[in-house]
């Protein structure tokens, strides 16, 4: 049975991966929390994380408590994110979350067709989510999140609301888990002047495996698996992996690598360290604070920051 689920749940994502493109909306693909941002967003198989839902839903069924994430990223320029990501289990009826996510693109000047200026206008997008999930079996567990969008630039707005969904398992004995996942399946409510536009969909596959003699999980991401690529091999070009290393109780080191924007970012023969991640999460009493940095080459770093505790 157990086989089965898993079965059909992988052809309905890889289905709707298949119909709907990726455009608009792309600050939904950004890393919100410092954690995995370290780790170069090999995240969908992680659980012990308030951040999870932006990530993959079923993992909120393994939280323990009711966790909560507050994350600042400090992005080029001067645009800016913000998350606030929590999540409870209420008994016999499973774990429910609810986050926001918000991007901010600073102010720009306003400039008529003969570049006389007549003021100055922002941008910004906003997404809220609220999240379930639950048990199918024991190991097996399933999540959905509930998403609604929306985009403002000048007095022009959009609008789109979206699903995701996951699927999470674990192997206790081999301290193993698998995940898979399909994020921001929906459709535009409105657009911004008269073209709809897709939403940023990602099918993802993902598994981590916390290592029995060292004190480290090691973590890979396969993303965009059902994007249009050249050929077969081209449909795994977007992977990542994450190190998480536990020094002590209170401190762990965290690096990550991601394929795909190292790639996308090489200015010439050279990608500089473009793609590689790092961070830090310092633990005291019930708090954790986490910093993640994210090289973008030659273009400049991503710098984020979380405090996580739990209620």
């Amino acid at each position: 049975m157990k086989k089965i689920v898993f079965v059909v749940t992988l052809t309905i994502l890889f289905s709707y991966g298949i119909v709907f493109g990726q455009n608009t909306y792309e600050f939904l693909r950004v890393d919100m929390s410092a954690r995995a941002g370290a780790l170069g967003g090999s995240f969908i198989s992680y659980f012990d994380d308030a951040d999870i839902i932006f990530y993959n839903p079923a993992g909120m069924k393994l939280s323990k408590g009711s966790p909560i994430s507050f994350s600042f990223t400090k992005h080029l320029l001067d645009i800016n994110l913000a998350s606030l990501a929590y999540s409870t289990e209420i008994e016999n009826i499973g774990r429910f979350g609810a986050a926001i996510q918000y991007i901010n693109y600073g102010d720009f000047t306003e400039a008529d067709e003969f570049g006389n200026r007549t003021g100055e206008f922002s941008a910004g997008e906003l997404a809220v989510l609220l999240g379930y999930a639950g048990e199918l079996e024991e190991n097996f567990y399933y999540g959905a999140n509930a998403k609604i969008i929306y985009s403002s630039i000048a007095d022009r707005s959009s609008s789109a609301i979206a699903l995701d969904l996951g699927i999470h398992y674990q192997i206790p004995a081999q301290q193993i888990d698998i995940a898979v996942v399909a994020l921001n399946l929906g459709t535009q409510l409105s657009s911004f002047i008269d073209t709809r536009e897709d939403l940023p969909v990602d099918v993802a596959i993902g598994v981590s495996k916390r290592l029995e003699n060292l004190p480290l999980r090691l973590s890979l991401d396969f993303h965009k698996l059902t994007e249009k690529r050249d050929d077969f091999i081209q449909h795994f070009k977007a992977f990542s992996i994450g190190a998480e290393f536990y020094l002590s109780k209170v401190f762990a080191l965290r690096f990550g690598y991601d394929n795909e924007k190292r790639s996308e970012l090489k200015v010439g023969t050279t990608a500089g360290i473009a793609g590689f991640n790092a961070g830090l999460g310092i633990n005291i009493s019930s708090y954790r604070f986490d910093y993640g940095y994210s090289s973008l080459g030659k273009i400049g770093a991503l710098h984020r920051i979380s405090l996580v505790t739990a209620f």
